[in-house]
């Protein structure tokens, strides 16, 4: 859908250092949207020629309000596209398509753990405000470069949903030092009551876990393996350059594979983003 979006807000979000912002946008897409998707939008710098920068910004949905007809866009400026997007003011009407690709799914039942790695956190917010809105258990997983990052993109907010919080920053000012898929190993172990060197036995006991993730590439690559060999359902969020986000320039390719091991192209930006982790072929570029 093609469409334009009211800006309601537009603000910085946690501290200015990070470059976060937190936009909020009026309009149709709230109504058919789900956790997962993104919208596309266009960014216009008014003292240059219309259609300058030529593509639009893919921005993954951070929440979702059909009640009001709003979205929750949340970003970092780092570069002139979101430079340029973020001079927008409240009250300008921005054109954006969406919502686009396919979102995450939700379990019937059991505990769904939501694995972040740095803004990959952004998508998962809506995601876990629909979870518990159907009665499931939500796990946050979250892991960042230090405590002004994991405080400036929205922690608070996850503590007000009152869900259990692993945190892990690379320099351990806050939470556990280290990566963040340690406290998710740790976790299953403790449930499957494996040690660390037997982990990739599988069990029953897991299978009402359910697992979301979005982040770097490799750090959803190793929540996969973690989740495959613990017998664990999961899905991904992957995240490539996109030009058309509608899936006709073929500039986000990836690789992902079936069950008989036959590789296969799909589009992030149509088939996805989310797809099954163990579908995706890691280790192949795109």
């Amino acid at each position: 859908m093609l469409t334009e979006g009211q800006v309601v807000v537009h603000e910085p979000f946690g501290d200015e250092d990070q470059k976060l912002r937190r936009l909020v946008l009026k309009g149709p897409i709230a109504k058919n949207a789900q956790a997962g998707q993104f919208v596309a939008v266009r960014v216009q710098d008014p003292a240059l020629p219309s259609y300058d920068p030529l593509l639009r910004r893919p921005i993954s949905l951070a929440e979702i309000s059909p009640e009001r007809d709003e979205i929750t866009l949340l970003y970092r400026v780092v570069g002139r596209g979101t430079e340029i997007l973020a001079r927008a003011g409240c009250g300008e009407r921005l054109s954006i398509m969406g919502p686009l690709g396919k979102g995450f799914s939700l379990p019937d039942e059991g505990e769904l753990w939501l694995i972040a790695g740095g803004i990959g956190i952004f998508p998962l917010y809506s995601l876990a405000q629909s979870a518990l809105a159907r009665g499931l258990s939500v796990r946050l997983f979250w892991g960042g470069d230090n405590r002004s990052f994991l405080e400036s993109a929205g922690l608070s907010l996850w503590q007000a949903l009152g869900l259990p919080i692993h945190l892990s920053t690379m320099d351990g000012s806050l939470g556990q030092k280290g990566l963040v898929t340690v406290q998710v190993l740790e976790q299953l172990s403790k449930l499957t009551g494996q040690g660390q060197k037997q982990y990739k036995l599988h069990t029953s006991k897991s299978g009402k876990i359910n697992v979301a993730t979005c982040g770097p590439h490799r750090m959803m690559q190793a929540v996969t393996e973690l989740c495959m060999n613990f017998g664990v359902p999961v899905e991904v969020s992957l995240e490539e350059r996109m030009g058309c986000a509608v899936g006709a320039c073929l500039g986000c390719v990836c690789t992902l594979k079936d069950e008989a091991g036959t590789l296969m192209q799909r589009k992030v930006c149509l088939d996805g983003p989310v797809f099954r982790g163990e579908e995706v072929v890691w280790d192949v570029s795109c």
